[in-house]
């Protein structure tokens, strides 16, 4: 059932006959592979290493394998684990690769992508300059005619139609440095329009996390899952999506002895490995969660105390779990009631447990709320803030964390500052410009004050009526840096914006599927394409899921005429007219930014989020010391002098300057640990009270801080707010400040330096003082059960836009129509079209979407890998043998896929499987390339088209949107397949 059946022919002549040849004695490198019997499934049982890289354990020693050759090390530019790879670079050409050894993270280990990372800087299919699109041809130009034709255009859009009507989508692909500046140019240019993969992938997690207790962050690691005597989990299937953090996974269970449970619509290779797999109905998060619950409190199972000292909202809570009795749970959701309350006994009473998720609860309209649903689970049987339990959030891209952290995000600024006046101020304090200058750069102070238009909306944005844009003028021009369009949603829908467009700027190693459906989308000019290089290619920092900062070396210098990130984003600025102002704090040699400078700027600004302690020197240190981190704990022995007493990464919050020594924080939220030690409390962000309303029409003020509940050592024995000058000051603490903190304070506020907060004091000082007396410079408050202000305070399930079980949509509807994010989310009247239409009986079958060990994303980078490419040729649909049988269908034929909106169609091979249970499907995510039965290799450049193409999953994916984020719904809609 796990294994797919492939048949062991050579790629389509097409594919073969467009590939590179690797010519050694007249064999290009497919036919060497295929001659030597290691195509296909050979080459996964070698571990998909490439030959030159495959070597004895004996051998993997610190130094160079290679007489001459330098050992430099940097991280796998793919999941989000945070594997370090270990190059062996002569003569500037990197001749051989190792998974690190000293890595606490991937320990001497790579997955299939991993392992063939050196392709991506070697493959002769990347772009080698920049190309713009003339009389419907791929044209060469010069870097300085680009450069300048592109800003020209840019200025013109302005000019004519306003700063927001150029959308900046900036990549998770980007190291931190990369991202922050990608942000700092959008902010430079006057608009809040930029954005990256995040809001595709964990925008809700982000919302829904950072509204319960105070970040929106995985809260521990994949290696303190080992901790786990219980592990759930519910959307997520790191068997593929995140290799390398199954050994985590699986070691803790067997040394544990532990339960692991996996809840999905799917058998996947995960669950293959459950001691308790839980078949759902796909779209059904909430009520399964809330299922749990239920029998959690008719059992008395949940953690009185802890709800007690560090909960707000419960009694709240409890109304709706009443809602959910095991045959209700039952009929929507289509588990026995037995079986969830074995699993919720598990969960609550063998403890630690850990509740596990990725993009399986995320990618829903209703993302935000299963998030908040899983929070309220962990909160009601208290798991979390603890070793072994917490939100285990397994996020995508190598830097998706940091991206979002550093405000690559049209909802905030660097390190979730907000978009407020006070979070302008503060940005143009660390700066050095002036307020009323970036004010200027916006059409108006409100729109600068208001959250962009998110990336899943790009093409409505170009398409609908302007007056339905809240803006001077619809978007006419995309700059698009390091993001597939393939991952967006309703594709058919996006060649209509494809079309529109005044201008389109490409900017990727690969030529991307922005290319290919531009062209197709009838394009015949006004599109450019510039080569970037790798990450391989270039130096700075990356966050991996659990928070830990990683730096990664400069392996290679960019390849032909490919630039980094950095060196793009200065010429942008340059050709602007801002990048004086821009880079006033940051060296530049060569139009190429100092990374280090970058994040020493971010250091100085990122107070918020405790991004302030990890300086270049430090990271750079734990690269070069990785085989002294525990692997369980991550930390280096107290007497060490270099990373002595170091969490592995410095993972955030790491509290004040770097000189102060902050060892970085492994677990959020643990008490049971001193603040300089790693420990924490919930954030206080909503307020330190809140008024209700009781039945009787009278109120009451109810505490939203801690109730005797406080870390290890603290110098306040109970909840307290946010530190400011004044909360030092009420303490006797502020005599501590020294003058030159005390000259920085009252420069931020002279008229009321009292109010100068922890978040805005950029000596450091309030921070410093608050850990001395062992507090949490944001204060120390109680989680939310009730996340007042949110369109679902209580998680409430609802339906999906396009579900199969029309019956329940009267009682469980998705909200009403509204405006957000500067345009109308009018999911509630598709959902009711549908259901007048009859869609569910046209299209009964219920499709979702997700990851494959052998690809990553949009796809255009793995399936231009030959390594990868070898492993999986063709697009299919995971199809059940039931559903398959009614309609004819055979496991490895070619079917039509088609979907509920727009007459869309999509042809792809049938894998018929009991992996998927009856009325469901499922696909992959990773293709593109082809449309509607076309192949469209003849769209892309000469050259470089991937080795492999198919159909995309989201030429079938359709409406809906959470009300929060804008998050897409690609995991749940519905389709027909029938033999083609």
């Amino acid at each position: 059932m796990l294994i797919k059946r492939t048949n062991q022919r050579s790629l389509r002549q097409g594919s073969a006959a467009s590939s590179s040849a690797d010519q050694a004695g007249g064999l290009d490198r497919r036919s060497f592979l295929r001659k030597s019997g290691l195509a296909g499934g050979a080459l996964a049982a070698f571990g998909t290493l490439p030959l030159g890289s495959v070597r004895k354990a004996e051998a993997a020693v610190a130094g160079p394998l290679t007489a001459g050759a330098t050992v430099r090390k940097s991280i796998c530019t793919h999941c989000s684990v945070g594997c370090t790879v270990t190059a062996e670079v002569l003569n500037g050409v990197w001749i051989g690769q190792e998974p690190s050894w000293d890595s606490p993270i991937n320990r001497g280990s790579h997955c299939a992508k991993g392992a063939s990372v050196r392709e991506l800087v070697h493959s002769e299919r990347r772009l080698r300059y920049p190309m713009k699109l003339v009389g419907g041809q791929w044209t060469r130009v010069p870097w300085d005619t680009a450069i300048n034709e592109i800003g020209d255009k840019l200025q013109a859009v302005r000019e004519k139609s306003g700063p927001d009507s150029v959308y900046w989508l900036g990549s998770a692909k980007m190291t931190n440095e990369g991202a922050y500046l990608f942000r700092k140019l959008g902010a430079f240019w006057g608009t809040n329009n930029t954005d990256h993969q995040a809001r595709i992938c964990h925008s809700t997690t982000v919302t829904g996390v950072a509204n319960t207790w105070g970040y929106g962050a995985m809260t521990n690691s994949y290696n303190d899952i080992r901790n786990a005597k219980t592990q759930v989990i519910l959307g997520g299937n790191p068997a593929e999506a995140h290799p390398v953090s199954l050994q985590h996974l699986l070691e803790g269970k067997e040394l544990q002895r532990a339960n692991f449970i996996v809840i999905d619509p799917r058998l996947t290779r995960t669950a293959a490995h459950a001691t308790e797999y839980v078949r759902m109905r796909p779209g059904t998060d909430i009520p399964v969660l809330y299922g749990m619950m239920w029998h959690i409190l008719q059992n008395g199972w949940e953690d009185k105390e802890f709800i007690r000292q560090r909960v707000y909202g419960f009694d709240d809570l409890k109304k709706e779990v009443e809602k959910w009795p095991p045959d209700e749970v039952e009929r929507v959701t289509g588990i026995p009631g037995e079986q969830l309350k074995r699993v919720a006994k598990m969960f609550a009473t063998e403890k630690p447990a850990t509740l596990i998720w990725a993009m399986g609860q995320t990618q829903k309209t209703v993302g935000t709320a299963n998030v908040r649903a899983s929070c309220i689970a962990l909160l009601m049987t208290g798991n979390v803030g603890k070793a072994g339990a917490g939100a285990n959030i397994f996020r995508g891209h190598d830097n998706v964390q940091g991206a979002t952290d550093v405000g690559l995000d049209i909802v905030t600024l660097p390190f979730y500052y907000g978009l407020a006046e006070g979070a302008w101020k503060h940005w143009s304090r660390v700066w050095e410009v002036d307020y009323d200058f970036l004010k200027s750069r916006f059409d108006s102070k409100q729109i600068m004050e208001t959250p962009g238009i998110p990336l899943t909306r790009w093409f409505e944005a170009v398409t609908l009526p302007k007056e339905q844009v809240a803006q001077k003028d619809n978007v006419k021009a995309v700059f698009v840096q390091g993001h597939a369009s393939n991952s967006i949603t309703r594709i058919p829908e996006s060649l209509n914006g494809l079309k529109a467009l005044e201008l389109l700027v490409i900017a990727d190693p690969h030529p991307t599927t922005w290319a290919s459906l531009a062209v197709e989308a009838g394009r015949t000019d006004g599109v450019y394409i510039l080569p970037v290089a790798t990450q391989f290619e270039c130096k700075g920092s990356r966050v991996a899921s659990n928070r830990s900062l990683q730096w990664g070396e400069q392996i290679v210098k960019p390849i032909f005429e490919s630039k980094d990130d950095l060196e793009i984003i200065y010429l942008m600025a340059k050709k602007l007219g801002f990048a004086d102002q821009m880079f006033k704090k940051i060296k530049v040699e060569n139009n190429l930014p100092e990374a280090e400078d970058v994040l020493r700027e971010m250091n100085r600004g990122s107070w918020s989020t405790g991004y302030c302690g990890q300086s270049p020197e430090r990271l750079k240190a734990h690269m070069k010391n990785q085989a002294k981190f525990d692997m369980l704990t991550m930390r280096a022995p107290k007497d060490d002098p270099e990373v002595g007493g170091d969490y592995y990464g410095l993972p955030w919050p790491c509290w004040g300057s770097p000189g102060v020594k902050h060892p970085g924080t492994p677990l959020l939220y643990n008490t049971n640990l001193h603040v300089m030690d790693g420990g924490g409390t919930f954030r206080p962000r909503f307020g330190v009270e809140r008024e209700e309303k009781l039945p009787d029409g009278t109120t009451r003020k109810v505490s939203l801080l801690a109730d005797g509940s406080y870390p290890l050592g603290s110098g306040i024995q109970d909840g307290y707010p946010e530190f400011t000058l004044a909360s030092l000051k009420k303490l006797g603490w502020d005599t501590e400040l020294t003058e030159a903190e005390m000259a920085v304070i009252n420069k931020i506020n002279p008229a009321n330096p009292d109010t100068v907060s922890w978040s805005l004091d950029l000596s450091g000082g309030i921070q410093r003082v608050a850990l001395a007396h062992g507090c949490v410079p944001y204060g120390n408050g109680k989680a939310r059960m009730n996340a007042f202000g949110l369109p679902d305070p209580i998680p409430v399930h609802r339906e999906p836009i396009y579900t199969p079980r029309v019956d329940l949509v009267a009682k469980y509807p998705t909200l009403p129509d509204a405006k957000q994010f500067r345009m109308p989310n009018i999911g509630f009247s598709v959902q009711k079209a549908a259901v007048e239409k009859g869609i569910a009986k046209q299209f009964p079958l219920i499709l979702s979407s997700g990851r494959l060990v052998e690809y990553e994303g949009g796809g255009e980078e793995t399936r231009t890998n030959p390594w990868l490419a070898e492993l999986q040729q063709d697009m299919f649909i995971e199809i059940n043998p039931a559903d398959a049988a009614d309609r004819g269908v055979k496991d490895g034929g070619w079917v039509w896929v088609t979907g509920a909106e727009n007459n869309s169609r999509a042809r792809m091979k049938a894998l018929v499987t009991e992996r998927v249970g009856k009325g469901v499907a499922w696909m992959p995510f990773h293709f593109g390339g082809w449309l509607a039965g076309k192949d469209l290799r003849g769209n892309y450049p000469k050259g470089t088209d991937p080795i492999v193409l198919g159909e995309s999953a989201n030429t079938i994916t359709t409406y809906g949107y959470d009300p929060a984020t804008g998050m897409q719904e690609p995991k749940v809609t519905l389709c027909q397949i029938a033999a083609a």
